[in-house]
């Protein structure tokens, strides 16, 4: 997507519009709204009164404002340089969080599984802010530095790995002008929902999950008119920011020349049984990080096979949307065969060691 950024307006004239006339605020009012606030040049009033226009105009329901927000927030990010030879297609699972329902980390995992079953992945996370235990703190728990991950480190570790973190604050350093605000506003913004729309890398195929059904057309619109292609928007029917375990999940999946086709799934799809999902439910982060060591062991408890399966599922859809498995099913039988083989715990294992090598290394 090209978006002329470039408004006339002042952040002043911008504010007014939000405030009076929203109906005439454009795509590149809101990027300039943005830029200004990212240079500095907006008081504290004035960035607690944008943030909270933009919610209360409806803006991050609009795909044409979501597109262009994140536009703006690219331009200012920390891109890796890819090597050359690293062709290969460069995917990620992820979710804007906010669902209500604190399951584990499935995306997390699942894009674990994925990167050990031959994807190469490239997760885009940030800490909790919805959730008893967000991405990065769950991988930093288990030894990884992921603050030591910057952009000169993303092509080696997807060399050895197939697998990198790209810690949205390391990566967005721009966004730290509206972090705190947004935290002290206490209050969702169209900002919680940019995270699947600003991964640096940019991959070329992508599973984002989403936290209401309205907003998965909203999303899918947003990622199309960003030029994202072989991407597929999920809701679970609980408005579930994953692929349900429990039941059905709407899709919205934009192909390869941009049609975004309507369809539903279910665990069925995947040759996997139904769960509740608080029989999926995450807990504090020494539990989750429990959960995880047995899933990466092999060990599973009694209590782990509703979220063992929670994670075929999505795991299954990202290799199916990959084109790594031919259906939903082979992709789930996949996940679980890579799962049980150990491959995921040695790529996690030698994962956290890299960055904890690259932290040594800086000192």
């Amino acid at each position: 997507m090209t978006i002329n950024t470039v408004s006339s307006k002042t952040l002043k004239a911008i504010l007014k519009c939000l405030a009076t006339t929203p109906e005439k605020l454009t795509p590149e009012d809101a990027a300039t709204g943005l830029r200004a606030i990212i240079n500095g040049e907006a008081n504290d009033a004035q960035l607690a009164g944008f943030i909270t226009a933009l919610q209360l105009r409806g803006m991050g329901m609009r795909p044409d404002m979501l597109a262009a927000l994140a536009a703006e927030t690219q331009r200012h990010a920390l891109v890796p340089k890819l090597e050359p030879s690293q062709t290969e297609m460069v995917v990620d699972i992820v979710g804007t969080g906010g669902d209500g329902w604190n399951t584990f980390n499935i995306s997390t995992t699942s894009s674990l599984v994925a990167a050990a079953a031959g994807l190469q992945v490239a997760k885009h996370g940030s800490r909790s802010s919805s959730s008893n235990c967000g991405s990065a703190d769950l991988l930093e728990s288990l030894g990884c530095d992921l603050n030591a991950i910057g952009p000169d480190n993303v092509a080696e570790l997807l060399r050895r790995h197939r697998f990198c973190f790209l810690f949205s604050s390391t990566f967005h350093p721009s966004m730290r002008y509206l972090a705190q605000t947004r935290r002290e506003l206490g209050f969702p913004t169209p900002f919680n929902v940019l995270g699947p729309l600003i991964n640096p890398v940019q991959p070329d195929r992508a599973v984002v999950g989403v936290h209401s059904q309205p907003l998965g057309p909203v999303m899918a619109e947003a990622l199309r008119s960003l030029g994202r292609r072989n991407y597929a928007v999920v809701c679970g029917d609980e408005n579930l920011d994953e692929i349900s375990i429990a039941g059905s999940t709407q899709v919205w999946h934009i192909d390869s020349s941009g049609h975004i086709d309507h369809y539903t799934i279910h665990p069925d799809n995947f040759g996997v049984p139904t769960h509740p999902l608080s029989a999926a439910a995450g807990s504090t982060l020494e539990d989750n990080q429990a959960t995880l060591q047995r899933l990466l062991n092999n060990t599973l408890e009694p209590s782990d096979v509703a979220i063992r399966d929670f994670v075929l599922v999505n795991t299954g859809f990202l290799l199916f949307v990959s084109g790594m498995a031919r259906t939903m099913k082979q992709g789930a039988e996949i996940a679980r065969l890579t799962l049980e083989s150990g491959k995921v715990k040695d790529l996690f294992d030698s994962f956290a060691r890299s960055t904890r090598e690259f932290n040594t290394a800086t000192e």
